[in-house]
C-alpha cells in the first residue's frame, strides 16, 4: 500500500504543480543549452522529493530505518529550499554551492562519517576518506542536474536505478525514491508537459550519493557506482572532455553524450530507452556476476561507455 501510495502522490502532486506553474506562468524558456522548443512549466521534481520524504517518514516512524541514515537523506532539505528558489529567481553558483557543502557536511557527521570504502579486492581506509565523501556528494548532486536536459531522462534514470538497489539488496527507501520518480514520468516522458528542474535533479542526485556513502563499506557501494554509470560517467567525462578543450566550465552547453545521441536526430524518447538499455544489461551483470568481481565488472562499464561515447563521436562526423 505504501509503494502505491507514495507513486499516486507523486502522480497528483506533479499535476498540482504543474497546474500552478502554468497559472503562475512558472515556465522554462528555451535557451543556448535547452533540447526543447517551447516554454514548459517546471519544478515538478518537487513532488518526487515531498512524496518520498512522507514515505520515509514513515518507515522512520515504524522503526525500519536507522536513524543515521534517516537524518543524513534529511540533510537534503536546504538543497530542496535553494534549489527551489534558483527555479524561480536564479542564484549565483557560489550561494547553491555554499548550501550544497553544508547539506554535504550534515549528511556526513550524521553517518558519522566515512573510514572505510570497499572495492572488493581491496578496501580504503582513513579519515582523509572523508574528503573523498564530500566532493562525492556535492558532485553526484550537480551532476544528476546537468543531465537532466532531455524529456523523461533524469526521472527514468532514478527509477531504473532505485529498482535495480530493490532487485539487487533489497534496498526499500530507494523503491520508494523510484516510485515516486515514476509518478512524476507520467508527465514527463517525451513529450513533457512539465520538467523536474533543480528542485528535483539536484536532490536526486544528492540522496543517490547518500546510499552509496551508506554502503560504502559493503560489495554494494561498487553496485550503486555500476547502477548511477551512466550518468556519472556521461557528467564526469564531458567535464574533463571540456577541460582539456580549455572551455570555461560554468559556460552552458549540450556536449553530453546524450544531448549529441539527440543532436543527430536521435528523439528524446529513443535516447531515453537506449539509456535504459545500457542500465540493463549492466543490472543483468549485476545479478549474475559474484560480488568479488564487481571490480572488473566496474572498470569494463567504464571502457563500454567510453566505446559509447566515442560511437557518438563518428556519428557526429557525419
Amino acid at each position: 500500500m505504501l509503494y502505491f501510495g507514495v507513486f499516486v502522490m507523486a502522480f497528483l502532486g506533479t499535476y498540482t504543480i504543474r497546474y500552478i506553474a502554468i497559472k503562475k506562468k512558472l515556465l522554462d524558456h528555451p535557451n543556448a543549452r535547452s533540447s526543447h522548443t517551447t516554454a514548459t512549466p517546471k519544478g515538478g521534481g518537487l513532488a518526487i522529493i515531498v512524496s518520498f520524504f512522507i514515505a520515509l517518514s514513515f518507515l522512520y516512524l515504524r522503526h525500519t530505518i536507522e536513524t543515521p541514515l534517516f537524518l543524513a537523506l534529511m540533510s537534503v532539505l536546504p538543497v530542496v529550499m535553494v534549489s527551489f528558489v534558483d527555479d524561480i529567481y536564479p542564484l549565483s553558483a557560489k550561494r547553491r554551492f555554499g548550501v550544497q557543502l553544508f547539506s554535504a557536511l550534515s549528511a556526513l557527521y550524521f553517518l558519522g562519517g566515512i573510514s572505510t570504502i570497499d572495492f572488493g579486492l581491496f578496501s580504503l581506509h582513513g579519515v582523509w576518506l572523508n574528503i573523498i565523501a564530500l566532493v562525492g556528494i556535492i558532485w553526484m548532486t550537480n551532476l544528476y542536474n546537468f543531465l537532466d536536459g532531455i524529456d523523461g531522462y533524469a526521472a527514468s534514470e532514478a527509477l531504473f536505478v532505485a529498482l535495480g538497489a530493490f532487485i539487487l539488496f533489497g534496498n526499500e527507501m530507494a523503491l520508494l525514491l523510484g516510485l515516486a520518480s515514476a509518478g512524476f514520468l507520467m508527465f514527463n516522458w517525451h513529450k513533457a508537459s512539465i520538467f523536474m528542474g533543480d528542485v528535483g535533479s539536484a536532490p536526486l542526485g544528492f540522496i543517490f550519493a547518500i546510499f552509496i556513502l551508506y554502503d560504502a563499506n559493503t560489495p554494494h557501494f561498487i553496485a550503486w557506482l555500476v547502477l548511477l554509470s551512466l550518468f556519472w560517467f556521461d557528467a564526469t567525462y564531458t567535464l574533463l572532455r571540456r577541460y582539456k578543450h580549455h572551455e570555461k566550465l560554468s559556460q552552458a552547453h549540450k556536449k553530453h553524450a546524450y544531448q549529441r545521441f539527440n543532436q543527430v536526430g536521435f528523439s528524446h524518447d529513443k535516447v531515453v530507452l537506449m539509456g535504459m538499455g545500457i542500465n540493463l544489461v549492466l543490472l543483468l551483470l549485476l545479478w549474475t556476476v559474484p560480488q568479488t568481481l564487481y571490480i572488473y565488472l566496474l572498470l569494463a562499464t567504464v571502457i563500454l561507455l567510453y566505446g559509447v561515447t566515442k560511437f557518438i563521436d563518428r556519428l557526429k562526423a557525419f
